[in-house]
């Protein structure tokens, strides 16, 4: 099967020839990113698809908090481009939660820890932050786990 670092390599060559320059402009960026994280480990390191996930997650929600920035400073055309970027970073990313899905993940987390109360906050969030990794954010999550246990 192949891995994540290899169908973004792929997909790398395939946005070459169709000169797709916003595509490319992406796919560069998790390249590079993967590359550093793979040096960061030692030398001959593969990431796993997980690790993977992480570094397209984060170039994400960087891309998102920048195009917010760039709205508020009237500057359409920057956030446009950064908005371009995460539409291809998220066709990598498992598909996000509706408000509906989470709440019904998080209720089943919170029964599965057996939390009660805001004092077993930590744990809950500690699964359900793994169990729902790049399906939601974390402060969404956080504030469906105070909703569930307050």
């Amino acid at each position: 099967m192949m891995s994540l670092f290899e169908k973004i390599n792929d997909e790398l060559k395939a946005a070459m020839k169709a000169r797709d320059k916003v595509k490319l402009e992406a796919l560069r960026n998790i390249k590079k990113v993967m590359i550093e994280a793979r040096a960061a480990k030692g030398a001959g390191s593969e990431l796993t698809d997980d690790e993977s996930l992480k570094i397209i997650a984060k170039l994400a929600k960087q891309g998102t908090d920048s195009a917010a920035i760039y709205k508020e400073q009237n500057r359409s055309e920057l956030a446009e481009q950064e908005m371009a970027q995460v539409a291809v970073y998220e066709t990598f990313l498992p598909k996000k939660l509706t408000g509906e899905e989470l709440l019904k993940a998080v209720k089943i987390i919170v029964e599965k820890t057996g939390a009660t109360s805001m004092k077993d906050m930590g744990k809950v969030m500690g699964v359900a932050s793994k169990e729902l990794a790049g399906k939601a954010e974390g402060s969404e999550i956080a504030a469906r786990v105070k909703e569930l246990l307050s």
